[in-house]
């Protein structure tokens, strides 16, 4: 599928135009993204997450932030991710700032969760060493019972993030690995369009 000729200005409109179409093809996890953060030494690591939402300050995720990424993100406050839409191949690459939404917006979002994910929450020390499957198992039982019948607050150390870019790109493949990519840069409020060899 090529880029149309005269792309959107606007990023955001183009990236809701493709995520819309990608919902309708990708039967799984559309949604899908590859995060990539920065920790000491220059140690660069990925890892998959989910996009809960997004509008025109950026992408939405949520994770433990004292998981390895939680801790990349509070030393190295910036990072990349990229979708990959395999049955349109398709690409579009983020890079910029990641910062924390603010409490409020990431208590809206816990309590969308099924309550096994609310436990979830509490229970994993994401990235840590697990001894074995029973000691986390053992940990969901303690939390279920910590909250057996009531409603499953939202952790402190969870919450999510919102990675605010300066780069987007929209990769769609071509024949002959003449592909089209279309890169936008904000400059300050404003953002420049062009296209790239592929």
């Amino acid at each position: 599928m090529r880029i149309e000729i005269a792309p959107p200005t606007d990023p955001w409109v183009f990236f809701a135009e493709w995520f819309e179409i990608a919902k309708q093809h990708e039967t799984i996890y559309p949604d899908a993204m590859v995060i990539a953060t920065v920790g000491e030494g220059m140690c660069l690591s990925t890892r998959t997450v989910l996009m809960k939402s997004f509008d025109e300050r950026g992408i939405v995720f949520h994770t433990n932030r004292l998981s390895r990424k939680g801790e990349h993100l509070s030393i190295v406050g910036s990072g990349a991710c990229t979708f990959l839409w395999k049955s349109l191949m398709r690409q579009v690459h983020m890079e910029g700032k990641i910062e924390k939404i603010t409490d409020e917006e990431s208590d809206s979002y816990f309590a969308t969760r099924l309550r096994g994910s609310q436990i979830g929450a509490w229970a994993s020390l994401q990235s840590k060493p697990l001894e074995s499957r029973a000691e986390l198992e053992g940990r969901v039982r303690l939390y279920e019972e910590q909250f057996a019948g009531g409603d499953v607050p939202r952790p402190e150390h969870w919450g999510g993030y919102r990675l605010i870019p300066s780069r987007i790109e929209f990769w769609s493949e071509q024949p002959y690995r003449l592909h089209d990519r279309i890169l936008y840069v904000r400059i300050e409020d404003d953002w420049t369009m062009e296209r790239l060899y592929p």
